[in-house]
Parts: C-alpha cells; sequence; structure tokens
C-alpha cells in the first residue's frame, strides 16, 4: 500500500448523510364537505396548484345531520414525493412567509399547516368561476432508513436513536429552507 492514498474521510462537518432528515411525502388535501360542482372545483384548483391528479377522499360514515352519508366524496387530496415535494414545500412556505407555529409539529418531527387562498401561490390568479379555496399541507419528515419498519419481510423496530425528534426538525427546517419558527 502505499502512502499516498488518503484515508476515507468523513462529510465536512463530520455530518452522516443517513441521519440527514428528508422529506418523504406531502399530503395536501382539500376538504369541501359535499359532491358535485364545488368538489370538481376544487379538483381543478389542487391541480393547478401541485400539477399533479387529486383523487377524491371519501366519507367512511353516515352522519344525517350534516347530510353525509358512507361512501360519499367529500373533499380531494394529492400526494407529492421526491424532488416535487421539496419543490412545493418551498412554495407553500413562501405563501406563509417562511413562518411556521411551533404547535404544528408532533413529537416525531412531521408537521403541518393550513393554507387559506389558492391564489397566493406563484402563478395563481383570481377566477371567479372557481372562487377561492384553502387547503391543509401536512408534510411527513423521516431519516433514511424507515422502510426496515415497514417492510413486509423481515421488518425490525427502528431504535429511538434514529428516529427524528421535534427540535432535530426545527433546526433542520430553519437550516435547509430557512423557516421562522413562532411560538
Amino acid at each position: 500500500m502505499s502512502d499516498d492514498v488518503a484515508p476515507a474521510q468523513a462529510s465536512p462537518a463530520g455530518e452522516n448523510k443517513m441521519r440527514e432528515p428528508r422529506i418523504e411525502k406531502i399530503v395536501v388535501n382539500i376538504g369541501v364537505g359535499e359532491a358535485g360542482d364545488k368538489l370538481a372545483k376544487a379538483e381543478k384548483v389542487l391541480q393547478m396548484v401541485t400539477k399533479q391528479k387529486p383523487v377524491r377522499t371519501i366519507s367512511k360514515t353516515t352522519n344525517k345531520d350534516l347530510g353525509i352519508r358512507w361512501g360519499m366524496p367529500l373533499g380531494v387530496k394529492v400526494t407529492i414525493r421526491k424532488k416535487a415535494a421539496e419543490e412545493f414545500l418551498k412554495a407553500a412556505l413562501w405563501v406563509k412567509e417562511n413562518r411556521v407555529t411551533a404547535y404544528s409539529f408532533d413529537p416525531e418531527g412531521n408537521f403541518s399547516f393550513g393554507i387559506s387562498d389558492h391564489t397566493d401561490f406563484p402563478g395563481q390568479k383570481y377566477n371567479p368561476e372557481i372562487g377561492i379555496f384553502g387547503m391543509d399541507v401536512c408534510v411527513v419528515v423521516r431519516r433514511a432508513g424507515q422502510r426496515v419498519a415497514r417492510r413486509a419481510h423481515a421488518s425490525q423496530r427502528i431504535p429511538h436513536h434514529h428516529r427524528l425528534t421535534r427540535a432535530e426538525v426545527i433546526g433542520h427546517l430553519k437550516k435547509k429552507y430557512g423557516v421562522e419558527v413562532v411560538e
């Protein structure tokens, strides 16, 4: 072995890439509460904002007081993953002025927030035929290797030291996206 070969070095800051938090998925939901024309408009809005085809959410219960039957479509949702999820999160945080409230985070670091007006997104304009729709944005943050717990063959528990905490995710969002967490 020659002396001019450098030994393997860790990443620049001593960070392990496998421990870095990453966005697993983002679920964007518009709850309409009724089927019909309003639901079709919500589908159109969600498709314009996310550039993906939405899926209808259906009722799992019956409530006669609210006029809801089992199996009745009540809203639409889109699940965004990979690079598109990061781009959408940047746009959604821009709409929220890079501010997220502290109570939006759960103990595992996932967070959600609401957007009251879809026309706040870049490139969206008010259309009187459609109206204004708000939406819920739910972000699931995980470390690499979480599939071990959910896979069918040889699944195992994730050790506590590999799970994300609320503070780690908040720190990651501040560093990567410049998010301000408001108490």
